[in-house]
């Protein structure tokens, strides 16, 4: 089918529930087992990066108003067709980068629930296996994969919710909290702390991918974008902080699910199987709206000729599969690629890439937005997030700093070569 079939639309219901949908997934429930050891400067990192990201969304909210085509389009306006590209080419990596750190985290949720499946030895095969289900569910439609993700966002607060019920029942009784581990607070530390957190609350932004799919755009998706990304600010400040005061230090660091961890003291061991479940419904919610996310992403690319034509295919409703396909092979080639690090670093390694890839693409919707929103209160909020981002970026690192420019170096050459290869055939038509 073409491009030209008319597509499933979504309302703000449906939009709001891929924003929280796709933030609450494997960071929030992860993020616990590298963040224990920073201590005291995991609780700032939080408070930093939930302002940051609020400024980020508030950008990108104004960015949206300038219509409903996407980031790429909306960026064109300002900066032109190259810097356009790079931001929807930063913004498809991360996302098929996040896929596999969000399959991951479903299949090690599942191992805690029943280590029969093959602990450790079989996280990777699992996470394959949720990234070829997910991206066969989202073949239904953009509609299929929204419901999909309301429900789950729905199942997917339960252990959150049941943490903090948990550190304020402890509270109020009078309890005794674990220390945070000794780590001095200083700013290195804070930095790398907030990095960490920054991907947590990534996602947001794939509200802004259905091109076209979404009705009444310059309305919704900025609604969409700041409430739901709100809700999940405060969500995750709260959690996240119960969580390394619940448990011990040693304890996180070595689990496999430690808001399942948290609940065997106060539930018993079924408590904690069920809250395993919903963990991995919460990476599979998430998993959902990255596939639809990157595969709208590709699509769009590839309907610019910036990607190879087959990616702009469709079938059903507009639905591209073979973007989506395309993503999910990228996903599992790096999860094979990384197979011999142990759980906790292979988690680490790839949320760190795919922050670092995303930045650019905050960046510079920060920049874009500065330009369209002349008022101080506005460009205050904007240069929060400016600043936000430069502080970010000094916490992800060289290594995931230089794997990020190498991928953009690719998406350079890759997008030479299509534009060369389109240029070719138009002029052997015309002959």
């Amino acid at each position: 089918m073409t491009a030209s079939a008319k597509p499933q639309m979504i309302g703000f219901w449906m939009t709001a529930s891929l924003v929280v949908g796709t933030i609450i997934g494997s960071g929030i429930f992860m993020l616990p087992v590298s963040l224990a050891p920073l201590g005291r400067n995991a609780l700032i990192g939080w408070v930093i990066s939930g302002v940051g990201i609020l400024c980020i969304a508030y950008g990108l909210a104004r960015l949206s108003r300038l219509g409903g085509d996407g980031i790429q389009a909306n960026v064109e306006k300002e900066y032109g067709p190259t810097v356009a590209f790079l931001v929807a080419w930063s913004f498809w990596v991360s996302n098929w980068v996040a896929q596999a750190a969000v399959a991951i985290a479903a299949a090690a949720a599942l191992s805690f629930v029943s280590p029969s499946l093959g602990g450790e030895a079989a996280i990777v095969p699992m996470a394959i296996g949720w990234l070829v289900l997910l991206t066969a569910i989202n073949a239904a439609g953009v509609r299929a994969a929204g419901s999909f993700s309301i429900v789950t966002v729905a199942i997917k607060l339960i252990p959150l919710l049941a943490v903090v019920f948990l550190f304020v029942e402890r509270g109020v009784t009078g309890g005794t909290f674990e220390p945070f581990a000794p780590l001095p607070v200083n700013f290195a530390n804070i930095a790398t702390a907030t990095a960490l957190t920054f991907f947590a609350f990534t996602g947001f932004e794939t509200a802004t991918t259905p091109v076209g799919k979404v009705r009444d755009p310059e309305r919704t998706i900025p609604r969409a974008l700041l409430g739901g990304t709100a809700f999940v600010v405060v969500l995750y400040l709260i959690a996240g902080t119960a969580i390394q005061m619940l448990l011990p230090t040693s304890v996180i660091v070595a689990s496999p699910a430690p808001f399942a961890d948290a609940l065997v003291s106060r539930w018993g061991n079924t408590a904690a199987t069920v809250s395993a479940l919903t963990l991995a419904v919460a990476a599979i919610g998430c998993l959902n709206g990255l596939i639809l996310g990157t595969g709208e992403l590709g699509y769009a690319m590839a309907l610019r000729g910036e990607m190879p034509a087959a990616m702009a295919k469709t079938r059903g409703s507009n639905t591209p599969v073979v973007a989506q396909i395309v993503a999910t092979v990228l996903s599992i080639i790096l999860l094979l690629a990384n197979s011999s690090r142990a759980t906790a670093h292979l988690f680490t390694f790839i949320i760190l890439l795919s922050t670092a890839a995303m930045v650019l693409v905050y960046l510079t919707s920060a920049l874009a937005a500065w330009r369209c929103s002349p008022a101080p209160a506005q460009r205050l909020l904007i240069a929060g997030a400016i600043l936000f981002i430069a502080f970010a970026t000094y916490g992800i690192g060289l290594e995931a700093s230089l794997w990020c420019l190498v991928l953009l170096a690719i998406g350079l050459v890759v997008r030479a070569v299509m534009l060369w290869l389109n240029r070719r055939t138009a002029a052997g038509a015309a002959q």
